[in-house]
């Protein structure tokens, strides 16, 4: 299984701390030659902790139980 990482963002606790959230792309090998397997999203912190997604914008720190939500992006593009 190999995993690839397609996105980080960052999420707050309810203290105002912010996490800096990976997302992953995991692919699994297809049983028996057959095709179609689609892949599994899967969220870590940066430092390794798994993270479990609530809904869009909610996620839960598995280790602690601390529920995260995810900060608005922020574009820095300048004209």
């Amino acid at each position: 299984m190999a995993a690839v990482l397609v996105g980080q963002f960052h999420a707050r606790d309810a203290e105002g701390r912010v996490y800096s959230v990976h997302e992953f792309q995991e692919s699994t090998p297809c049983a028996e030659g057959l095709a179609g397997t689609e892949p599994v999203t899967t969220y870590k912190l940066a430092i390794g902790d798994r993270v479990n997604k609530l809904d869009d914008n909610s996620f839960l720190l598995v280790q602690t139980g601390v529920t995260l939500t995810r900060e608005p992006a922020t574009s820095n593009a300048t004209s």
